[in-house]
């Protein structure tokens, strides 16, 4: 499976020079970027009609990003230069066409003397009193929050741009100031912005999660071994790098570049459980695997791991993009520390995929019960109303057994295998929407906690008996959610976990907890109400 618009090297080297010069004549502000705006002025020289460039755009932006990158802008061109030539554009016109090299650039009508304009037309600098540079800012303002503080985005050009300003600016502050990093999740930086979607992989040892990713990539990864018996014994990350290599955790949790810094808080003992393997793949440019440790049964490795493996499992459901849990025919029991697990991911429900892989080791009568067995077993673990979407299918190299499956059964496993592809190639175009989505859920999260550890705080008393009353509260800390539900009418569904929060708060003073702060709280809410929805607005297909 290949998810990638098809390279710069498909074009001559005549023909990359003249995208080049279109694409510093196209980008207005010269940040190497092809706005919406831009895209108005300069696509339209091609006189197609809207609803084509609306197309163009929409393949040539598949991550929703907003802009152009040169990469992007020369694949734009020669969808407008097909569609020119009678073609209907679609989503996979530009692979199947096979001699993209020849493909003469589009006819733009009145370009030479946009071209002609722009050398003859430099920058002009102006200066303040001082005689100092002026800052002019690339795009308008995007934002009127009704807020006395209005968020400067003037410099943003992607979403992922402005979502990270409003973090900074209007969430963070808030997450600081009531430790909401300590309690549900780290402080975000930068790399969590850029970094590219994620797919975990989750099950028992020996159900085929790592066999699934070198199905996928072709190829096995650096530091990959599979067999019967449990083989992953660690987190391992697979993505895009220069060369093949294996990367220790300590040192990839500590690169700026690298958003697993938040891993740091589970200490060394899992670090050096955790490595990143990295290879140049065309699929890991897209998509980055997360492959676990199969999780066992017994007592055992509930008291003996030397740290949270749930808690790890939890922070990496709140980065992937989709988490697939693998079963095989054989293995349907869910242990207590699977069930744990499933507990873990409460909350990202809509990431959820079941994969029951191996199924063509059992003939059409066994697979029937084992899907009815699947469905019970995880019918008593998930506590939703709704069924899991479950894919059947045997993803290893080997060529379906088809003697014990029959070929109707062959014919069920190639369409649910391509049902779960489609859902995979689908992540990076719909990694735009689900980092937004994240990033609501986070801030609605921030706003539950701050309630909560403000009216802690307002529980204590001023001077006598403090120590008594923090235990009461931590005791009764259930009777204390309900309080806030009730006062600040919050869905009872949002509220973190009890135990876990009773766990935590056990280690702090909650007298010198913050008070309410109303202006964060407002703050977080403009940017909910208005920020984000304008954001979206203004980065959305500039034909639509």
């Amino acid at each position: 499976m290949e998810i990638s618009s098809p390279a710069i090297s498909s074009c001559s080297r005549e023909h990359q020079k003249i995208y080049q010069e279109w694409f510093q004549c196209a980008d207005s502000d010269g940040d190497g970027r092809i706005t919406g705006a831009d895209a108005l002025k300069f696509f339209g020289l091609s006189n197609l009609s809207r609803p084509e460039l609306k197309q163009i755009w929409a393949i040539a932006d598949s991550k929703r990003q907003g802009y152009l990158s040169f990469k992007e802008f020369v694949s734009a061109m020669q969808l407008v230069s097909l569609a020119q030539q009678g073609h209907e554009i679609t989503h996979e016109l530009l692979t199947a066409s096979s001699d993209l090299e020849n493909l003469n650039p589009p006819t733009m009508e009145g370009l030479d003397a946009l071209l002609v304009k722009s050398k003859r037309s430099p920058v002009k600098t102006e200066t303040d009193v001082n005689g100092n540079p002026k800052q002019h800012s690339s795009a308008p303002q995007w934002f009127s929050s009704k807020s006395t503080k209005k968020v400067s985005l003037g410099s943003v050009t992607s979403i992922f741009d402005g979502l990270k300003k409003l973090y900074l600016e209007k969430l963070k502050p808030l997450e600081a100031t009531y430790r909401f990093n300590d309690f549900v999740s780290p402080l975000l930086t930068n790399s969590d912005f850029d970094a590219k979607p994620m797919v975990m992989l989750l099950g028992q040892y020996s159900t085929g999660k790592t066999t699934f990713i070198k199905h996928l990539l072709n190829t096995g990864y650096p530091g990959a071994h599979i067999g019967p018996e449990p083989t992953t014994d660690r987190f391992v990350v697979v993505m895009s790098g220069p060369d093949e290599r294996s990367i220790p955790g300590n040192t990839i949790a500590v690169q700026a570049d690298m958003p697993f810094s938040g891993l740091t808080s589970f200490g060394t003992a899992f670090l050096s459980k955790f490595q990143c393997s990295q290879m140049p793949h065309p699929l890991l440019e897209h998509i980055t695997f997360v492959d676990t440790p199969g999780v066992l049964s017994g007592e055992k490795q509930r008291t003996q791991r030397s740290y949270d493996f749930t808690g790890v499992i939890s922070w990496f459901a709140a980065k992937c993009d989709l988490i697939l849990l693998l079963f095989d025919p054989h293995k349907l029991d869910i242990s207590d520390e699977f069930k744990r697990v499933i507990g873990s991911l409460r909350g990202h429900d809509d990431k959820i995929r079941v994969v029951l892989n191996k199924a063509d080791q059992v003939d059409t009568q066994q697979l029937m019960r084992v899907y009815g067995a699947l469905m019970w077993s995880l019918g008593k673990v998930v506590n939703t109303p709704e069924v899991m979407r479950v894919y059947i299918g045997s993803f290893n190299d080997k060529p379906v057994n088809e003697a014990a499956i029959g070929p109707l059964g062959k014919e069920l496993f190639e369409r649910e295998q391509d049902d779960l592809l489609a859902d995979l190639k689908d992540i990076p175009k719909k990694a735009c929407d689900r980092r937004i989505n994240e990033f609501v859920k986070r801030a609605r999260a921030a706003k539950i906690h701050a309630y909560i550890i403000s009216h802690l705080k307002k529980e204590m008393p001023a001077m006598m008996g403090k120590a008594k009353t923090q235990q009461r509260l931590v005791d009764n800390l259930e009777d204390e959610f309900a309080k806030v539900q009730r006062e600040f009418h919050l869905p009872a569904g949002d509220f973190p976990n009890l135990e876990h929060f009773r766990e935590v708060l056990g280690g702090y003073n909650i007298d010198k907890f913050e008070k309410l702060k109303p202006k964060m709280i407002q703050a977080v809410d403009d940017m909910l109400g208005y920020d984000i929805p304008e954001l979206l607005k203004n980065f959305r297909n500039p034909y639509e």
